[in-house]
């Protein structure tokens, strides 16, 4: 998982968790969790169950050769589960896989894996948004040309936009937590669902009823692990898998957005910021590349394939599936690796971002004083109506385009205007920091927002 091309786009920390050898041993840790799970319900005894843990937490397993073998069974369960009875010993061999099928086990593991896998996503995209507030905090006065459909608009702050960017990455922060802890689940339902491997027979004129053994052997696996409990099991019911893809697919978009917005404040024209540790080109000594960026963006691109391919592989027939089920372990685990290198290349270029006020308002007077109208015609509309209003405003754009003093004056050359609207007001509206509107208070919201998540977070 961290090949030549796959270090670009992932990161050391989430790969280690979704890489093979953390899935084999995911899979070795849900049998032995299984294990123990029995012995709690009663079902096997003590030290079948230790035999058993002790056996899973030894094994030696080549993960390549494992997937090899996986091939003739579809799946790698199989033959991971016949080394593990080999190497326990036989008054244990009750305790091994009894129960469960083969998708319990990889299901679970899975579920597993992405719980570990999202720790650090979570505190990469917690250091992304504890960045992104201090950038808020620090520049809620910086003004800047707000840019819309790609065209200077109005007055605006970098601070806003920070605060724009945390509000993303706190919501992807926010509901990746609530997966973690409240939607990762086990999965038990043995072949078919039934949980039939739990009845223990008429040996004693009555049997026991498997729902209920079962369900307790479930909930004692999910305390084993720390996952949650299902109650039920949910082979061919998705929504599990498809609720954490596009929460990770969301979690991406939201690095993506601030990596669209560095690039583009980052190019030449603009050059309103830049990444602190730039990249340099092969080709052209002089550039300094948003390379971070870039690779966050590339991330954001893919993501959503990904995600596609998740709910396209919810159809699954019948009892248990043929062939969706297979289809969706390799996109989930490449979207935890992408979500945690869009989140770990976004927390360091927040972290390491460079700005530059002088520029950003250098930019903003280039843009004046078109970036005004909507402000100058606001006082105008009781006197002549919106719509004569913006035409007012735009035909004194237009006679005086050096904005100033000169288009007060043309603005007044109306008697109407002269009479209702002070000059004083109108050349006042020509200031940045008059035209802001709720810029601050929308920055303090999305802060307050911000650190009420940080008090929760565990």
């Amino acid at each position: 998982m961290a090949g030549l091309l796959e270090a670009l786009d992932g990161d050391p920390a989430v790969d280690r968790e979704v890489g093979d050898g953390a899935l084999v041993r995911a899979l070795l840790d849900v049998e032995a969790a299984l294990a123990r799970a029995l012995a709690r319900a009663g079902l096997v005894s003590d030290d079948a169950a230790a035999a058993v843990a002790e056996a899973a937490s030894t094994l030696d397993v080549d993960a390549e050769e494992l997937g090899r073998r996986a091939v003739a069974a579809g799946n790698p369960v199989v033959p991971l589960v016949r080394d593990l009875a080999a190497a326990v010993p036989e008054h244990a061999q009750d305790a091994v896989h009894r129960g469960a099928t083969s998708q319990d086990i990889l299901d679970t593991a899975l579920q597993l894996l992405a719980r570990r896998a999202l720790e650090p996503v979570l505190q990469y995209l917690r250091a992304a948004g504890d960045a992104a507030a201090r950038l808020a905090r620090d520049h809620r006065r910086t003004v800047m040309v707000a840019r819309t459909l790609g065209q200077p608009a109005q007055p605006t702050t970098f601070g806003l936009r920070a605060a724009n960017w945390l509000a993303g990455l706190d919501a992807a922060n926010a509901e990746l937590t609530r997966i973690r802890d409240e939607v990762l689940a086990v999965q038990l339902g043995g072949a078919a669902g039934t949980l039939a491997g739990y009845d223990a027979g008429p040996a004693d004129g009555r049997g026991s009823e498997p729902l209920a053994a079962g369900v307790q052997v479930m909930a004692h696996l999910a305390d084993e692990l720390g996952l949650a409990d299902p109650g039920v099991p949910w082979h061919t019911e998705r929504s599990r898998v498809q609720t954490l893809g596009s929460a990770l697919g969301v979690a991406v978009a939201a690095c993506g957005k601030v990596a669209t917005d560095v690039i583009l404040q980052s190019q030449g024209e603009i050059a309103e910021v830049a990444e602190g540790a730039p990249g340099g080109s092969s080709a052209m000594p002089h550039k300094r590349n948003p390379v971070a960026s870039v690779l966050v963006v590339a991330a954001a691109r893919r993501s959503p394939g990904l995600v596609g391919t998740l709910l396209a592989s919810g159809l699954h027939e019948q009892d248990r599936a043929t062939g969706s089920w297979h289809a969706e372990w390799a996109p989930l685990r490449e979207l935890l690796r992408l979500s945690g290198g869009a989140a770990a290349h976004t927390a360091s270029v927040l972290d390491g971002l460079d700005v530059d006020p002088v520029v950003m308002r250098r930019n903003l007077d280039a843009a004046a004083p078109g970036v005004f109208s909507e402000s100058l015609a606001a006082p105008l509309i009781p006197v002549l109506g919106r719509a004569a209003a913006q035409d007012a405003v735009r035909a004194a754009l237009d006679e005086a385009p050096g904005g100033g003093l000169e288009l007060v004056a043309v603005l007044r050359h109306d008697p109407a205007v002269a009479d209702a609207v002070d000059e004083g007001e109108l050349a006042a509206r020509l200031d940045p920091v008059h035209a802001l509107g709720a810029a601050d208070a929308v920055i303090d919201r999305h802060l307050r927002a911000h650190d009420r998540q940080r008090v929760v977070a565990p």
